[in-house]
């Protein structure tokens, strides 16, 4: 054999073998690629209080908490705020995406009313307290 059908044959083999890995990689679960994500799908007003349908994924084991803020400011002095909460024991971690429909909290002598312009934002809050995966928002009640 000469040279170059040793280099040719070699050169084949390293592309089969860089091609078999790319396709390991397209086969991969895309699930273990969206860990730790959070979608804001819908704000709605229910009475004088803010929901929210969150869509989530988040790695096994995990101990994260998941948090909504919504803010609505009405003039320089006041601003209408709410929030809620959602314990590491209430998501279900396990890299599939779900969906929460919340009902956020008012802040007291808070209240939120059709026409308002509000922010609203969602992340996960770690045990340390640092914050992962925020996602915000503007909308119009």
């Amino acid at each position: 054999m000469n040279a170059s059908r040793v280099r040719r044959r070699l050169a084949g083999a390293t592309a089969a073998t860089l091609m078999a890995g790319v396709g390991a990689l397209a086969a991969a679960s895309p699930a273990a690629a969206k860990a730790n994500l959070l979608a804001i799908d819908k704000v709605s007003l229910a009475g004088e209080n803010v929901q929210v349908d969150v869509t989530y994924s988040c790695d096994p084991g995990e101990s994260y908490q998941l948090v909504a803020n919504a803010l609505a400011q009405r003039d320089t002095h006041f601003r209408s705020r709410a929030a809620t909460l959602v314990k590491p024991a209430e998501l279900t971690c396990d890299y599939n995406s779900r969906t929460l429909h919340l009902t956020l909290k008012n802040e007291l002598s808070s209240h939120f009313a059709k026409g308002d312009q509000i922010k609203v934002k969602v992340f996960y809050l770690d045990p340390d307290g640092f914050d992962y995966a925020n996602e915000e928002t503007a909308t119009v009640l």
